[in-house]
């Protein structure tokens, strides 16, 4: 790297929502932005988190002078506890993001390691070479911010998640006066949201959510379940104003939306609103004096909702009458889990409302009006759409043209953009993967690991016990078992059975008796007849395992004994 080059990489985030990593790099040194994870999927069976892959930094971490992060949402920092032991660089974070992160390196046993330093917004500080501060924006969470990153050859804004909220009900609103400072002393780029993208008009205000939800629980008589994400600190407090003003008691039901309760207080907010009911006093309300928050609006199997839906929580129950609303949107990915969740609730004669039915949720990104202010506001040469797919970052480059943006450059992780001197352009690709969580292992999503567990549940497996004397003849018919392989029919899965056995007693028969007496050649012909067969019958490609068992004549004479 040109030490006369500022640059721009994401090795999460760019190209797909969720995951983000973002590194700048100037004079050979390197300042991250957020440290993120997503979540597993049917593609990748037994993993939950998934981590962006850092080996670009982390190969280069003495050369990395520090992470910033933007918010405490997971996708932005919830790859800390996993990834800082490869990293080992301080972290800098407004106080509710600290609080949240410092919960999490406490349960991992890093609290005591890691360096977080607390910054406050509006007051520059230096990291290496880069001159950063920090811009008040709203968002679904506490304390989101914008990062300006100044250097001597121009000045980079990252807003980060945001939206341009004029009644945020939880912080401040919008420091537009700092933003169009900053655009008036000059912006080389914005790096931004892309999430929202397509859009039209503003993401709305949780104002109007919190009167909209007072009218709508007021209509029902039984007891109310409110699914909402953790973090919406916002949302808490207006599912207990919504409990007030219908007559009822607010509850939490879920450890994640106690813990944000708890940090959320720690900082100073929730101040006016009472404590909220535990799951065991809820549970002894009448059912049309609680109002319960829940965690698990995505479907999460292990959430408060599930669990719920399913009649297996311990305390709290939904019956006929009840309702649940989803006062969240769908995260591209859950919705199968979605609505499987919903689909439980339905034959329960439990209702649901969702954001197509009544007005229950805003937003914490910003429409395309909101971001044609943020255009205007910063005036940006240069613009770098973030967070969101790649249908995402071409539309938003298209919008920053239409807002005379001289530049605007799509990039997806792993490439590296030289944001001066010059045009911005891509200058080089590095390696930008992902890494799945599993227990204190970190494993690349595409290494051998998770790409067998892919095939096993989409293939199948099968294992073969063939046992021989020491000149490699047959001594039995080879013991199979068939996983995932077969039917619902008894006497196909027998002849399909038979089938395999047959072909590998078959293949060994053909083989000359030198060649039967190396492991390795049996092991082959078995194995290549177990997969014709299987292929021929079921158009699987099964993992095959064959295992050659060789017996001496005292140990055949001992068996036959």
């Amino acid at each position: 790297m040109s030490r006369d080059q500022f640059l721009f990489l994401p090795l999460g985030g760019a190209g797909e929502i969720g995951m983000n990593l973002n590194l700048f790099g100037f004079r050979d040194r390197w300042l991250m932005v957020d440290l993120g994870i997503t979540f597993g999927n049917s593609s990748t069976p037994g993993i939950d988190v998934v981590t962006p892959d850092p080996r670009f930094i982390a190969e280069r971490r003495d050369k990395l002078d520090g992470l910033v992060l933007t918010h405490a949402h997971e996708d932005h920092l919830g790859a800390v506890v996993y990834l800082w032991p490869r990293l080992q660089c301080p972290i800098y974070a407004t106080g509710f993001t600290a609080s949240v992160l410092r919960r999490k390196l406490s349960e991992a046993g890093l609290e005591e390691e890691v360096s977080v330093t607390l910054v406050d917004v509006g007051m520059p500080f230096d990291i290496g070479p880069f001159n950063i501060e920090l811009v008040r924006l709203t968002h679904s969470i506490p304390e989101p911010n914008a990062l300006v990153i100044r250097t001597p050859l121009g000045s980079v804004f990252h807003t980060g998640d945001w939206k341009l909220d004029p009644d945020p009900l939880i912080g401040e609103a919008v420091d537009e006066a700092a933003i169009r400072r900053i655009g008036d002393d000059g912006v080389l780029a914005l790096i931004g949201d892309s999430t929202n993208i397509f859009n039209a008009g503003r993401s709305g205000s949780e104002a109007s959510v919190r009167e909209s939800l007072k009218t709508l629980v007021a209509r029902y008589q039984g007891r109310v379940a409110i699914a909402a994400f953790a973090s919406n600190v916002a949302r808490l407090e207006t599912i207990a104003e919504v409990a007030t003003a219908t007559g009822r008691h607010a509850a939490l039901c879920g450890r994640s939306l106690w813990r944000m309760n708890d940090v959320a207080r720690e900082n100073g907010y929730l101040r006016n609103i009472p404590s909220f009911l535990t799951e065991e006093e809820a549970s002894h309300l009448p059912r049309d004096k609680v109002l319960i928050a829940c965690t698990g609006s995505q479907g999460e199997s292990r959430a408060a909702l599930a669990r719920i839906a399913s009649d297996t929580h311990p305390r709290i129950v939904l019956n006929e009458g009840d309702t649940v609303i989803f006062s969240s949107r769908k995260i591209p990915g859950n919705e199968l889990a979605i609505s499987r969740l919903q689909n439980m609730l339905v034959h329960r004669g439990i209702e649901i409302v969702t954001e197509s039915d009544h007005f229950v949720h805003v937003s914490g990104h910003p429409a395309r009006d909101e971001l044609i202010d943020m255009y205007r506001w910063i005036q940006p040469q240069i613009a770098v759409p973030v967070h969101g797919e790649r249908l995402h970052l071409h539309e938003h480059a298209r919008l920053a043209r239409r807002c005379q943006v001289p530049q605007a450059l799509v990039a997806t992780n792993g490439d590296m953009v030289r944001l001066a001197p010059g045009p911005a352009q891509v200058v080089e690709t590095v390696h930008a993967g992902r890494l799945a969580v599993e227990g204190d292992n970190l494993l690349p999503i595409d290494g051998p690991v998770v790409r067998e567990r892919r095939r096993l549940m989409f293939n199948g497996a099968v294992m073969a016990t063939v046992i021989v004397d020491c000149s490699g003849n047959l001594l039995d018919e080879a013991i199979v078992t068939l996983a995932g392989l077969g039917g619902e029919d008894d006497e196909k899965d027998d002849a399909l059975y038979q089938n395999v056995t047959t072909a590998i007693t078959d293949a060994i028969d053909e083989l000359s008796p030198n060649t039967r007496r190396a492991d390795n050649v049996l092991e082959r012909a078995a194995r290549g007849a177990i997969r014709r067969v299987i292929r021929k019958e079921t158009g699987k490609k099964p993992i095959t395992d064959v295992h050659v068992v060789r017996l001496t004549p005292e140990l055949i004479t001992s068996a036959e004994a």
